[in-house]
């Protein structure tokens, strides 16, 4: 069995997953990867918020 026949990990990370059989390095990567997307989640959330309340400020005066 050569290393092209072993399965490929897909790219992105799927919640719930066995963390078994992964190394640390892979774990470490997944992390970050977690980590990534809560800020860029956030990101989203706090320009939402500012779009809404400059509305908000608009349609009180």
């Amino acid at each position: 069995m050569s290393f092209e026949d072993l399965p490929r990990k897909p790219a992105g990370v799927s919640l719930g997953e066995p963390l078994d059989l992964l190394s640390v390095a892979d774990l470490e990567h997944r992390v970050q990867m977690l980590e990534d997307e809560i800020a860029r989640v956030k990101s989203a959330i706090a320009a939402k918020r500012a779009s809404k309340d400059a509305a908000d400020s608009f349609f009180r005066s």
